[in-house]
């Protein structure tokens, strides 16, 4: 008989997963699903990043929304990952997640768009491949940063694309996309990989400097 400890790392177990298909767009697949990071998009580390002379703190906002709507549960599952990868680009001098002052306002926000093969989505992002054999998803993400320096009324503005494939039985895999262990691991790859690019855009800007 399972003790109670471990029914409950079994529910947390199910509770990270149901969250992260709701998060991929994939909620209403039945079946075997697996999940494909595409690789249009790659992690950029942060030592590749310009960093300032001077960083600054900042203040961090993130909110994860689906076709443009807060999602809350969202927005939980993934404020640790964002917040620590932003501290860990080295761009700034302090990141918190209240108000501080003197620091400028960093807004991020990730925008689940579920793909479909209309004209509009097959630009979405370089690589994709849609009317995939067998049933099969592609879910779009739009990484937005906004940078507010402190005492200043115009925001740099950078932004990243990615997407996760995720298919059922046995559809064929996405070319040019990677095979992740489990949703959820898609969810977080998926995740550092457009903000490491959006990072990576705002560190180019002569602005940011």
């Amino acid at each position: 008989m399972q003790n109670s400890s471990g029914n409950h790392s079994g529910r947390s177990v199910v509770r990270r997963i149901s969250l992260a298909l709701a998060i991929s767009g994939a909620a209403l697949l039945s079946g075997c699903a697996t999940s494909y990071v595409d690789t249009a998009t790659k992690e950029i580390p942060a030592a590749s990043m310009k960093k300032p002379e001077q960083p600054r703190p900042v203040q961090l906002a993130f909110e994860f929304q689906s076709k443009g709507a807060p999602n809350a549960r969202a927005t939980n599952f993934l404020k640790e990952d964002v917040t620590k990868q932003v501290a860990e680009s080295g761009l700034f001098s302090k990141v918190t997640t209240e108000p501080t002052p003197g620091a400028s306002l960093l807004s991020v926000t990730l925008n689940n768009i579920p793909l479909t093969d209309d004209a509009a989505s097959k630009g979405f992002v370089t690589g994709l491949t849609f009317g995939l054999a067998g049933s099969a998803v592609s879910d779009g993400y739009v990484c937005t940063v906004s940078y507010l320096p402190a005492g200043q009324s115009a925001a740099i503005v950078k932004t990243a694309r990615h997407a996760i494939h995720t298919t059922v039985g046995n559809a064929n895999p996405p070319p040019g996309a990677v095979k992740s262990e489990s949703i959820a691991a898609a969810v977080h790859q998926m995740t550092r990989d457009v903000l490491s690019n959006a990072l990576k855009e705002l560190s180019d800007d002569a602005s940011f400097h």
